[in-house]
């Protein structure tokens, strides 16, 4: 399969770990229940601090074909500069820890419908995707681009059982979850995996049946996509193969799949008002991450059930690139 085919795994097949949710009786029974859980504040970095120089130098990372380890590009010209006037050229920061993307702000409220969708329906619950897709395009496009960050949307491959991509089967055996694979930039997802599940994995549905649910994965899996085009998957792939500790990696890896969990509740409440996510369903949300992460007994690599909760909180209720800097966090905030 090659580097890219594994990158897109670790990425997008090793979510699989992801759905391995802890669910139950007493789960299930809970959801009612008040919610304490305070979000941490991250991190140190600010956005109005004086801009750090940007790297030179191209990361370790392996390159791909289709993303570059350098993006030098162009900021769109103002209206009221000369038409004559070179544009300013932008060197972009890769980087994990200051990336150009915690530049970016908030995402912009948005309105996006979803109407009275069942997900148990394959071609409703297909067209919900594929309709905040495009939502998520028109979130994050204008704040990226206004950067000087190139955007294109992802593509989308959705079926009704399985399939499969160019970063393998999906869903992958015995598992529910969609995955981003950054060699052909295409979010894949099983719609019967997803509401009712596979295998021994419970469905989301079986856990939370309102389609917000499996709209916020969607949207965690296009975080990954933000990280593709913002250079942070080729700095953290670097930084992989860069650590010979096992231990290291996985930690890696829970901070690159908390920050998309991050950048998918800014989108939510982006879209809170006119989705509409009410107040009792946002707690079914917040409740909701509370119960996904990484199941015992299985690697390390998504972060816990509590730090999923809050990095998923956090995006939703500071609702700034910035504050989705995982990279930033202290250790026992990405545990």
């Amino acid at each position: 399969m090659g580097v890219v085919g594994v990158l897109g795994l670790v990425c997008g097949t090793i979510a699989g770990l992801f759905v391995l949710v802890i669910v139950g009786a007493a789960f299930l029974g809970s959801s009612s229940g008040s919610d304490t859980t305070t979000p941490i504040a991250q991190p140190t970095y600010s956005p109005y601090d004086e801009p750090t120089r940007s790297r030179g130098e191209p990361t370790s990372s392996p390159t791909r074909d289709d993303v570059p380890t350098e993006r030098p590009t162009q900021r769109p010209t103002q209206d009221d500069e000369p038409d004559d006037d070179p544009p300013r050229q932008v060197t972009l920061d890769l980087s994990l820890k200051n990336n150009t993307v915690y530049r970016a702000g908030v995402l912009p409220r948005l309105t996006c419908r979803a109407g009275n969708v069942s997900i148990f329906s394959h071609s409703q619950l297909k067209s919900l995707i594929l309709k905040t897709g495009k939502c998520m395009d028109q979130a994050w496009g204008p704040i990226l681009q206004k950067q000087g960050i190139p955007f294109s949307p992802p593509r989308y491959a959705i079926a009704a059982r399985s399939g499969r991509g160019a970063c393998g089967d999906y869903p992958q055996r015995g598992s529910i979850v969609p995955y981003y694979c950054p060699r052909n930039n295409t979010i894949y997802a099983s719609t019967s995996a997803m509401a009712r599940g596979n295998g021994n994995s419970r469905g989301y549905g079986q856990i939370i049946s309102w389609h917000g649910g499996i709209i916020s994965m969607m949207a965690h899996e296009y975080g990954h996509h933000v990280q593709n085009l913002t250079g942070l998957l080729d700095s953290w792939w670097g930084q992989t193969l860069e650590t010979s500790n096992q231990n290291g990696k996985l930690a890696l890896s829970r901070r690159l799949e908390l920050q998309a969990t991050c950048f998918g509740g800014m989108w939510m409440r982006s879209v809170a008002a006119s989705y509409p996510v009410s107040t009792s369903s946002r707690q079914r949300l917040f409740w909701f991450y509370g119960q996904v992460g990484d199941h015992p007994g299985y690697p390390r690599d998504h972060g816990s059930t509590a730090n999923n909760h809050r990095w998923f909180r956090q995006g939703w209720e500071k609702n700034k690139a910035y504050q989705c800097n995982t990279w930033a966090a202290p250790s026992s905030a990405t545990s």
